[in-house]
């Protein structure tokens, strides 16, 4: 039995997979995931799929992390330089704020991240809730759309 010429199979995979983005040798971004799967044959634009979630360390100059960005899920276009991310979503900064979404888009070519999605960032001193975000990559910058709730935390015992 012949296999249908139009079935979408995917061209690799691996399992337990580390990416190292370097610009002029210099460290930029590690990505890990547990599970790649890629499709480049019979596709508009081909694409990786990570269904086994995802860990990506942003660097500085100093090879340090800036920030990172974790996620149960995600898939990567290749033509586009586009990944999104989704399912438990978050994004840590070198401030130690945090973001939690579902969803999240990272557009590499211009170096920023964003949804329309629910948000939510915590920092040392408020909780702030909205619907859309807009940052850089590193995630040092940002914007919430639609600001729903701010609370401000009491730290005194």
């Amino acid at each position: 039995m012949a296999i249908p010429a139009n079935k979408l199979s995917p061209t690799q995979t691996a399992d337990t997979i580390s990416f190292i983005y370097t610009d002029s040798s210099q460290l930029k971004i590690v990505l890990k995931a547990n599970r790649l799967i890629q499709f480049s044959k019979n596709v508009t634009e081909p694409f990786t799929i990570l269904p086994n979630g995802v860990n990506v360390s942003f660097f500085d100059e100093q090879e340090k992390i800036t920030s990172t960005l974790k996620a149960n899920y995600a898939i990567r276009y290749d033509l586009t330089k586009r990944m999104e991310a989704r399912y438990a979503v978050e994004v840590i900064n070198k401030n130690n704020e945090k973001l939690e979404t579902e969803k999240l888009i990272w557009d590499e070519g211009k170096k920023i991240i964003y949804t329309d999605a629910f948000v939510k960032i915590t920092t040392a001193t408020q909780i702030i809730t909205g619907k859309g975000l807009e940052s850089n990559e590193d995630f040092s910058k940002y914007s919430i759309k639609q600001v729903q709730a701010t609370i401000q935390l009491n730290n005194e015992i």
